[in-house]
């Protein structure tokens, strides 16, 4: 499957978030759960500052997903993120069983970037979705979207 134009929107949208997540404090993080129809069922931001790494918006997503969307209709969901998730929310969307992920940025570009940068691994491996969650379509990196993200991260890495 491929990013199709008019979800560029949603792209542009879990950017902005990552963008916003920023300027709070946050590690520039963000995404939008969107119903097959096209109506956004939630969005998020990291809210990580405050001392739980956990709080990652693909697991809210996940989180809000469980308690919100009928489970019949969470395969019909797309995740959009601006990047790829790490294997916590990974295991977090296959266990709600939401559907497809369309990220702005690949774990594996991040992990380069970062070490470009001089920083250290995160504490848990950067493992593409299709290895915690081999079942659920993916579709990433978004062309232009991901620079986007390499600036904010850079600009966290310099804060």
């Amino acid at each position: 499957m491929t990013v199709d134009e008019h979800e560029l929107v949603w792209v542009a949208r879990a950017v902005e978030l990552a963008r916003e997540a920023l300027e709070a404090g946050d590690e520039p993080f963000g995404s939008v759960l969107v119903a097959h129809d096209g109506t956004v069922l939630f969005e998020d931001r990291n809210r990580t500052s405050g001392g739980d790494d956990t709080r990652h918006p693909e697991f809210e997503i996940a989180r809000w997903a469980a308690e919100n969307v009928p489970a019949a209709d969470r395969a019909r969901t797309t995740v959009y993120t601006s990047g790829e998730h790490c294997p916590m929310c990974s295991a977090a969307h296959a266990w709600v069983g939401l559907g497809r992920i369309v990220y702005a940025a690949s774990s594996a570009q991040i992990v380069g970037w970062r070490e470009g940068w001089g920083l250290p691994p995160g504490p848990v491996a950067a493992l593409p979705v299709t290895a915690i969650a081999p079942g659920i379509p993916v579709d990433g990196p978004v062309a232009g979207f991901d620079e986007d993200v390499r600036r904010l991260l850079e600009l966290a890495a310099r804060a």
